[in-house]
Order: C-alpha cells, then sequence, then structure tokens
C-alpha cells in the first residue's frame, strides 16, 4: 500500500503562520505624523522580531484601499494599497525583508464581494444598461408594501447585521443589489465570467509581486442558489432569516474553485487557506483540502470555536452555554483523525481577528492563572498536526478588554449591531442589556484587535507622541507586554519565552508533530486532556498532557508508556512518574518521548 500524502512533506505544511492585524500591530509613523493606525513599514519593522519567535510566514489582513466600513474587509481598489497604511513599494520593501529572513508573505484575498466604492460598482449601480451589471447581483423588488415601499427578493439576513435584509435597494436603478455581510459590502456575481477573469487577474498581480499565497475570505460564499428561495423560519420573532444554507458551497463553488487553481494558483508555488464557514462535513471539505482536490492546501474549520454557542436554532454567535472539556477533545481529535484518514490538510488555530482571545475563552484570563493558561494552549497548538497560525499578541497571552464600554470603546461593526440592536429591543430592560454587555465581552471580534503590547511606555509602544490609537489599548499593558516577557529572567518561562521553545520543537520533531498519527488518551476525562503523537516515519511515540482546571490533580499515565525523555513541564519543572501516576499543578503541562 503506497503511503499517505498525509505525510508528503510540504513547507506550507510545516510553517508557523503568524497573522498581523495591521491597524493595530505597530505604527511607524514619527509623532509628528503619528495618526493612531497601524501600517506596513510598522509590520517590516518588526520582521526580525518575528523571525525570533519562530515564525515562517506572515499573514496580513487587507491593507488595500478601503473606506474601511469592515475594517479593509470592504475593498475599493485590489491594486492599490490605503493610505492609511501605505503604498505599494512598502509592500515591495515588506516582501523583501521577509525573503532577506527566509520568510514569506501571505494576502488576504476578499473577492466574495467589494466595496460599494469600488470602481466595479459605481459603473454597475449607475444604469441598468451599464456593462458592468452583471458583475453584482441584482434583482426587481417582490412586490410593494402598502406604503409603496419595495419589498425585498427573500428573507434573508445580513450575516454582520441580522436586523436587516440582504437586499439594499437602489433608488438609481429601481433594483436591489446583494450584500450579505453588510449595505457597504457588495457580493461580486461569480456567474458573470469577467468578473472570475478579474479576480483571477488580482491574484496573478499579487503573485507575480513575489506574495506567495493567500488566506482567501469566506470563500465558499462565492455561488449562490440561483432560485434565491426564503429561507426557513427558525427565529420568529426576527423579520429576516439566516439564509447561509442557501449560499454556501452552493452549486458551483468547486468549479470556481478548480478555475481559480487551474488558471492562477498551478502557476505558482503558493500556500492556500480558505475561511469556509457554515461547514462540518468531511464529504464536502475533503473535496477543498483532499491532497488531489486541486482547490486549497487547507481550510480553518471554526467548530472548535463555536464551542459557547448555543445552537438550538440555527447558528448564533451571539449566545452563551457552559462546556466541558471532553466537548473540544472530541471536536479536536476528530478533525485529527479525519485529516489522516481522508488524506486532507487542516489548519491548527485559536485566535484570529474574528475572534475573542484565546486566554478569555479556554481557560483562564485571570491574574494568577493567565500566564499558565496561555501555556497550556501553546503546548496545544505545537503539538497538533496540521499548519500552525498564530495570531498577534497571543505570543503574549493578550486577553480581552475588561469593564469596556460598549457605547465607547467597541469599533467593530459587528459589535455596534449587535449593541444597537439590544438597546433598541429592551430600553429600560437592565438584566437583558447586562447579557448584551456580558456576550460582547466574552465574544466581539474587537478583543482580538486592540493594540500590539510592545512595552509599558505611552500607548503600549504601538505608536509615539501624543495620538490616541484607533482602537483602545488594553489596560494592562504595563504588566502584559512583549518587551518584559523577552526579557524574564524568571524560573518560568515568560508566555513569550515558551511559545519560542514550542515552536523550535515542534520544527525539530515536524515528523511527529506535523506529519504524525494521532491517538485520543482518556478522552472523558474532564480534568485532563492528553494524546499521542507518533512520528509519520521515525515511529517515536509523545505523550502530550495537561492539567485543563485550576486545581492540582492527579493522573493515571497509560500503562504502556515507559518514559524515556521528558521536556520541563510548562511550569518548568521536572516530571515524575510515581505509581504510575503523575501529579499536576493548576493549568500546567507536559510532553514526554516514550520508548
Amino acid at each position: 500500500m503506497a503511503p499517505s500524502n498525509y505525510i508528503t512533506k510540504k513547507w506550507w505544511k510545516e510553517a508557523i503562520v503568524y497573522q498581523v492585524y495591521p491597524a493595530s500591530f505597530k505604527s511607524s509613523k514619527p509623532a509628528a505624523e503619528a495618526d493612531g493606525w497601524g501600517d506596513v513599514r510598522g509590520i517590516t519593522e518588526k520582521v526580525p522580531y518575528l523571525k525570533s519567535l519562530g515564525v515562517d510566514v506572515v499573514w496580513t489582513s487587507p491593507i488595500y484601499k478601503s473606506p474601511q466600513v469592515d475594517m479593509g474587509y470592504d475593498i475599493a481598489d485590489y491594486k492599490v494599497i490605503d493610505p492609511r497604511y501605505g503604498n505599494l513599494a512598502d509592500v515591495d520593501a515588506l516582501i523583501q525583508s521577509l525573503n532577506d529572513h527566509d520568510m514569506r508573505l501571505i494576502m488576504d484575498l476578499v473577492v466574495t464581494h467589494t466595496s460599494d466604492q469600488h470602481q466595479w460598482f459605481i459603473e454597475s449601480s449607475g444604469s441598468k444598461h451599464s456593462a458592468k451589471r452583471d458583475w453584482y447581483i441584482w434583482k426587481p423588488a417582490r412586490g410593494y408594501d402598502s406604503n409603496g415601499k419595495p419589498l425585498p427578493p427573500n428573507n434573508w439576513a445580513q450575516i454582520l447585521n441580522d436586523s436587516h435584509s440582504v437586499w439594499i435597494w437602489s433608488e438609481t436603478t429601481q433594483e436591489f443589489y446583494l450584500a450579505l455581510h453588510t449595505a457597504e459590502q457588495v457580493d461580486l456575481n461569480w456567474e458573470t465570467p469577467e468578473v472570475v477573469a478579474a479576480v483571477h487577474d488580482v491574484m496573478h498581480f499579487w503573485l507575480s509581486r513575489g506574495v506567495s499565497g493567500f488566506r482567501m475570505d469566506v470563500i465558499n460564499l462565492i455561488s449562490k442558489d440561483p432560485a434565491f428561495p426564503d429561507a426557513p423560519v427558525v427565529e420568529p420573532n426576527c423579520q429576516f432569516q439566516p439564509g447561509e444554507s442557501f449560499y454556501t458551497n452552493g452549486p458551483r463553488f468547486h468549479e470556481f474553485m478548480h478555475g481559480i487553481y487551474d488558471k492562477v494558483l498551478s502557476k505558482y508555488d503558493t500556500m492556500t487557506v480558505g475561511e469556509t464557514p457554515y461547514v462540518s462535513d468531511i464529504n464536502e471539505i475533503i473535496k477543498t483540502v483532499g491532497s488531489t482536490a486541486k482547490e486549497l492546501n487547507m481550510i480553518f474549520i471554526f467548530d472548535h470555536m463555536e464551542i459557547q454557542d448555543v445552537k438550538t436554532k440555527g447558528e448564533s454567535k451571539w449566545s452563551m452555554r457552559d462546556w466541558k472539556l471532553p466537548e473540544l477533545k472530541k471536536i479536536l481529535s476528530g478533525w485529527q483523525r479525519k485529516m489522516i484518514e481522508w488524506d486532507g490538510w487542516s489548519t491548527v488555530f485559536f485566535e484570529c481577528h474574528d475572534q475573542a482571545r484565546s486566554v478569555s475563552r479556554y481557560v483562564d484570563d485571570n491574574d494568577g492563572f493567565r500566564e499558565q493558561g496561555a501555556k497550556v494552549l501553546a503546548l496545544m497548538q505545537t503539538t497538533l498536526g496540521g499548519t500552525l497560525y498564530l495570531f498577534q499578541g497571543q505570543e503574549i497571552g493578550m486577553r480581552n478588554l475588561v469593564n469596556s464600554d460598549p457605547d465607547v470603546d467597541y469599533k467593530d461593526v459587528e459589535s455596534i449591531n449587535f449593541w444597537n440592536k439590544m438597546k433598541r429591543l429592551y430600553p429600560n430592560n437592565p438584566v437583558q442589556l447586562g447579557k448584551a454587555r456580558e456576550l460582547l465581552q466574552k465574544k466581539a471580534r474587537d478583543h482580538a484587535r486592540t493594540p500590539m503590547q510592545w512595552n509599558s511606555g505611552p500607548n503600549a509602544g504601538f505608536a509615539t507622541g501624543n495620538v490616541t490609537p484607533w482602537m483602545i489599548v488594553n489596560d494592562d499593558y504595563h504588566q502584559v507586554n512583549v518587551e518584559a516577557q523577552m526579557a524574564s529572567t524568571n524560573r518560568d518561562l515568560s508566555v513569550w519565552q515558551y511559545w519560542q521553545l514550542a515552536l523550535r520543537i515542534r520544527k525539530t520533531n515536524n515528523d511527529v508533530f506535523v506529519y504524525g498519527d494521532y491517538e485520543d488518551v482518556d478522552v472523558e476525562n474532564e480534568q485532563v486532556y492528553a494524546y499521542f503523537r507518533i512520528g509519520a516515519r521515525s515511529k517515536e511515540r509523545w505523550l502530550i498532557a495537561m492539567n485543563w482546571t485550576g486545581k492540582d490533580t492527579s493522573w493515571k499515565i497509560p500503562e504502556s508508556v515507559e518514559v524515556e525523555w521528558a521536556a520541563p513541564s510548562t511550569l518548568q519543572r521536572q516530571i515524575s512518574v510515581e505509581g504510575g501516576s503523575i501529579k499536576f499543578q493548576a493549568w500546567e503541562g507536559f510532553m514526554m518521548r516514550c520508548k
């Protein structure tokens, strides 16, 4: 039997990818020119820092020309850099600096929609007879209400504002256009060949410039059900309903993805990762990331990111439920096994620009345990199979904002829409508004977007001068910052130092942690998360175990385990096995190589 392609070595499988949210990463502007925004030169300034951490690939969120309704995910020109961030020459310099450090750049590609300020849409919306009319999705009104108001073609709700329809009325041409996310983010019509060709041209433009690939934003929403039917009513009290089943992995999705591969990606040595929400079926996913799929290298699977969501009435981010450790283990181990058995490839990630901070979601972000929890998360992520993605600030254990004011501190369009909806529904109900505040404090995207905490100086070292950053700085930056953690001389490694060590161990042992097999251990245990990783070729057997509680505990290791070598734990203690058991301190983890 031929060996699985899963163990075939590829640079993008072994890569450590670091996501930069450019507005919040680093401003290079001198005090006299400071505007509170990060920029491309700020990223270039920190390339040596990223290299020292162990990063191989930088992925930057959108830096293209944009009115910034959704922080750059509303693009007005794919070939022009937004002046806030710099210019094309700055991007060329960033690529050169990365190459000089044996690193690469991948860009965020947002081609499901454009800004309503893109020239394509300006032309499309000007006349029904425009040459670009069919570049977007236009529909006549379904009818008119008693006041003469046009009724949208169906009942789908917007993704980032579920109080609104996805259909936006144009007075100029007396038709609706489709905008799944916000009114200003207009969906491209991939049924039009000229649109597909234009997207291919954008990709060639960046790849020929030296970019090594793309993270493709909500890419599985490019094909819609051509009938545009009404969605089932799952929220009876809402006028508009979730319609994702009609625009996710639509009838021509795989055809379009094959086209991208054949016409563009196959011409370059690329790394590609898809954001593909609403899909968890391995039969469907493997069509995209299988070793012979010829679509994408990998995707982000969000099952573990949605573990807190209540789903009894469809998808609902703005909800909260308690979960137990075996649930998380089964999700993670399930996808580890599926990718191995189905010969696919996936990602390891616990943070990105669209998710709240991992130490505030999965472990304990209180001062007493934040560092321990952050290091346990680092141990887990660096020992799971798949390409590893690290989000800015994760390497120092940055956490959610505390005591934030929804009327002042949140800048994200999704957060603002949710808060305004709650104030409109419950204007005199402090209990419901309190629950809404709690949901924002736990789950708002804003928490990932606070400025990077470089040092204890003004603005956490993110920007010079007396400027006020575009987004509030987390007030714990005096204690939690890069400078302090890199310089730490404590016996217990700082979170930064532990990430650096864990990444080095992963790279040194990629036969085990990148390409190796995965086996569950004690999966129903509610305190300890443990698993084996087995080398693909070496057959080395490693045991990883973590105490997922704030209390000391004892755990009996499998009888078959004979310890050959044990790394110091996340607390830098030497682990000893007594009577076949190990005693953990709170939020402590270890790895050991077995005989």
